[in-house]
């Protein structure tokens, strides 16, 4: 399991990177934003550690960079900078999990296998495909090397909820999907949101999808599902 971590304190890096790497992580150290940005976008890694106060590019700077870039590796925030102000921020910019330090390492571990077991699970359920890598339901086009999904030829505005939500429908496309499932994507460990906060996103994507000839429709004890009026 391939791990960028971008941490500028060279002893919370080396000690990071050695307990890391004893649990069976190939751990990839980098101690400024602007050098780590580049690794990520030479180096296909499974996940990233990621400090926000960083040399050359802010944290928060690197990962709207890497978004932009279309890389859609899963992120784990993980810093000193706590409030919640600087959380919304990196989950907003599409960060997948915030843990604020100091952290116990057992913890740490666990959410980064978190993530990587949740990306590898959307990417084996990817079997709508075409040769080309993407999923096509009515006007709606999810491109998977990218991460971006477009309505006929424009790409969607979206926020980085609203398209890990929309994207684990298309990914089920014809199935429904469960609200809890739902909630483990969009809110990654996080323990201290509403779990009600899902009908927030959906509501969202819902008004977004109107233009676009598809219905994202609640069953009701079921989920949610996407579906093209006949």
């Amino acid at each position: 399991m391939k791990l960028l971590l971008v941490e500028d304190d060279a002893v919370m890096s080396a000690t990071l990177d050695r307990s890391l790497s004893r649990r069976g992580f190939r751990v990839e150290p980098c101690g400024d934003g602007l050098k780590a940005l580049e690794k990520w976008r030479a180096i296909s890694f499974d996940v990233v550690l990621l400090d926000l106060t960083l040399p050359g590019l802010d944290g928060l700077q690197v990962l709207a960079e890497a978004r932009k870039s279309g890389l859609n590796t899963p992120v784990l925030i993980a810093t000193a900078r706590g409030t919640v102000g600087d959380r919304i921020m990196g989950l907003n910019l599409g960060a997948d999990d915030y843990l604020p330090k100091p952290f116990d390492l057992d913890e740490l571990e666990a959410r980064l296998r978190a993530l990587v077991r949740r990306r590898t699970t959307q990417i084996s359920n990817r079997d709508n495909t075409d040769e080309f890598g993407s999923i096509q339901l009515g006007a709606l086009r999810y491109e998977k090397s990218s991460g971006a999904i477009y309505h006929v030829n424009e790409a969607m505005d979206l926020t980085p909820r609203e398209r890990s939500l929309l994207q684990t429908l298309l990914l089920k496309h014809g199935h429904a999907v469960s609200k809890e499932q739902l909630f483990e994507v969009v809110f990654p460990g996080q323990a201290e949101v509403q779990y009600e906060a899902i009908e927030v996103v959906v509501y969202r994507l819902r008004k977004k999808l109107q233009s676009c000839g598809v219905t994202l429709m609640t069953l009701r004890g079921l989920g949610y599902l996407l579906k093209v009026p006949a």
